[in-house]
Order: C-alpha cells, then sequence, then structure tokens
C-alpha cells in the first residue's frame, strides 16, 4: 500500500484527487488550511479508514515535515486560487504559492520520492500563440497589474521544481492545469463556470465580462485527475513540464449560453465592462488553449467530457445539493 500526501486535499481538484487515490487502493494524508477549501469537500471520504486529514497550514514546518516522512508520492496542489483572491492579496499569493513549494522541494531531495506539483496554464500569460505548448514563452505583464503575480508565482515554482530536478535527481513532474471545472467548485474566487451557474440557478442575470469573445477550454476534474495519476504513473516523464486540460475552445458567451440552455433557455445574459468587474486597470487574456500532444504522447490522457455534459453535471450537483464523488 503507498501513502500519498496531498497538500490542498480538500479543495476543488484536491478533493476529487483524494478520492481517487482511495479508490486505488492507497493510504491518503491530507493537510489543508481550508483558507479556499472545504471538510465538506471530503464528505464521501471522511470515515474511510486509509484517509488521515490534518487541519493545518504549510507554514506550519515541524507538520509538513512529519507528513512528508510518512509519505512514497507527494501531490502539492496547496495554492492561492482565482482572481479575485489573487487581486485582493497580492502578497498572500506570492508568500503560499512559493515558500512553502521550496521548503517541500528541499526537504524532497533530502528524502527523494515522487512529487506532482500543480501549475497554471495563467503562465503563458498573454502569449497570443493558439495552441500553446510546454515550450513557449511566458509573457507576463508588468507587476503593477496585480493578476500576473499568481503567474510570476507559479512560474517560480516551476523553476524551483526543474532545478531540483535537474541538480538532485529528484522525480518531480509539473502539470499546468487549463480551466478545470466540476462539481464542488466555487465561484465564490472568479471561477466562471460555477458563477455562471449560481447566476442561472438564481434566475440571473448572468453576468459576461466585456465582450464574452475571450476564449477557453473546459476540462473536467475526473479527466485531469485521470492525466495526474497517468503521469505519475509514468517514471519516463520526471522533470518535465504537462498541459493538462481540454483542448475544445469556446468562448465565454458561448459558454453563458450553454448555462442557460441547461437551466432556463429566457436567462438574460448581461455584459459588464472590466473595470466595472474587478477595478481600473484589469487586464485578461484574449485565448488560452493547450496543445496536449506531449501528455497523450506520454500517457494516452484523453478529456471525455463534452461542456454540455460537465454543465448538466454541476447544475445537478448544485440543485440537489450533492457532491458526487470521483468518477
Amino acid at each position: 500500500m503507498r501513502t500519498c500526501l496531498v497538500t490542498g486535499g480538500a479543495g476543488f481538484i484536491g478533493s476529487h484527487l483524494v478520492e481517487a487515490l482511495l479508490a486505488r487502493g492507497d493510504r491518503v494524508l491530507v493537510l489543508d488550511d481550508l483558507s479556499t477549501g472545504s471538510v465538506d469537500n471530503l464528505r464521501t471520504v471522511l470515515e474511510h479508514p486509509r484517509l488521515n486529514l490534518t487541519l493545518d497550514s504549510l507554514a506550519n514546518t515541524e507538520r509538513l515535515y512529519q507528513l512528508l516522512d510518512q509519505a512514497d508520492i507527494v501531490f502539492h496542489l496547496a495554492a492561492v486560487v482565482g482572481v479575485q483572491r489573487v487581486l485582493q492579496a497580492p502578497e498572500l499569493t506570492a508568500a503560499v504559492n512559493v515558500g512553502p513549494t521550496e521548503m517541500i522541494l528541499n526537504y524532497l531531495t533530502t528524502r527523494p520520492r515522487p512529487c506532482f506539483l500543480a501549475s497554471t496554464s495563467e503562465v503563458y500569460g498573454k502569449n497570443p500563440k493558439t495552441p500553446l505548448n510546454e515550450d513557449d514563452d511566458l509573457i507576463l505583464g508588468p507587476p503593477t497589474k496585480y493578476r500576473w503575480i499568481y503567474a510570476c508565482s507559479k512560474a517560480m515554482d516551476e523553476y524551483l521544481a526543474l532545478a531540483a530536478h535537474q541538480r538532485h535527481g529528484l522525480p518531480v513532474v509539473i502539470g499546468r492545469f487549463f480551466n478545470v471545472v466540476g462539481p464542488r467548485q466555487t465561484g465564490r474566487y472568479g471561477m466562471v463556470l460555477p458563477r455562471f451557474v449560481d447566476q442561472a440557478l438564481s434566475g440571473g442575470p448572468l453576468v459576461v465580462h466585456d465582450d464574452g469573445r475571450q476564449v477557453r477550454c473546459f476540462a473536467h476534474v475526473a479527466d485531469v485527475v485521470d492525466g495526474v495519476l497517468g503521469l505519475m504513473n509514468c517514471p519516463t516523464v520526471m522533470g518535465r513540464v504537462f498541459n493538462l486540460g481540454s483542448d475544445q475552445p469556446v468562448t465565454i458567451r458561448q459558454l453563458a449560453e450553454t448555462d442557460a440552455r441547461v437551466v432556463n433557455p429566457a436567462l438574460e445574459i448581461q455584459h459588464v465592462s472590466y473595470e466595472r468587474a474587478y477595478g481600473p486597470g484589469f487586464e485578461d487574456i484574449r485565448h488560452r488553449v493547450p496543445d496536449l500532444t506531449r501528455v497523450r504522447q506520454a500517457t494516452g490522457y484523453q478529456s471525455r467530457h463534452t461542456l454540455e455534459q460537465i454543465v448538466r453535471e454541476v447544475v445537478a450537483s448544485k440543485r440537489n445539493a450533492v457532491f458526487p464523488p470521483y468518477t
């Protein structure tokens, strides 16, 4: 039986990963401070005999190192997430996203074991290329625009992880998540799909920022979890970076229309400016589509769920106030 440590395991993606690890027979240690996660996300497995939940901060190094010592595999997902949260607390974003990652990597170089580092498509910044592959340039905005601190912090995490692999042989792999969605995700911090669903179930209107022509790709969390596990089961991928998500593009306006069609086609869709939504000077990314060639060649990864299937599942989970387990 393997023991897996999942930091951020009470979060949206983390809780689905925890369920998948338990389902395959692993013992799972979860470390989460509940800053954005929730114990309720783990309700289906809270009493599982192979789950150990620790409610504490990554800043508690003694507790962190104790858990690392017990783990055979580490999944580091804990981070400050969400555009609104990043804009409200840029200094917290840098502190939480970089410092603990450095501590984990440094500790693991002395006690090596496989580590998955969760990164983000945000690191590509304003690169206009479509699709984006893992070796493309990272083009970020100026420090006067706070939204870029999240991308900077996750890019720093990647540099540290790759350096640990190159200098110390640490078996680490990096996954850049592209708009992961599904049951349990909250719109509280700016995530667009659950925000639209909440607005639709409340009777509307669905609020689209700017012209709605921003292009994104939305991947079901179960597909992305499969991708993470596939990478960690493939020793040849260590020391590399992989895009994880869907490569089926949709505009944000089309996403709102899909939500309305599923809930109530008569719902109104409104457009508001970025300034009204986030304040003056906000910068957005017009296109963000991943090239999934590398992960497909390495593991056979596939994104199985369509956008409408995802929306219907999220709507059903919110209507019934239930959070289905990983499938």
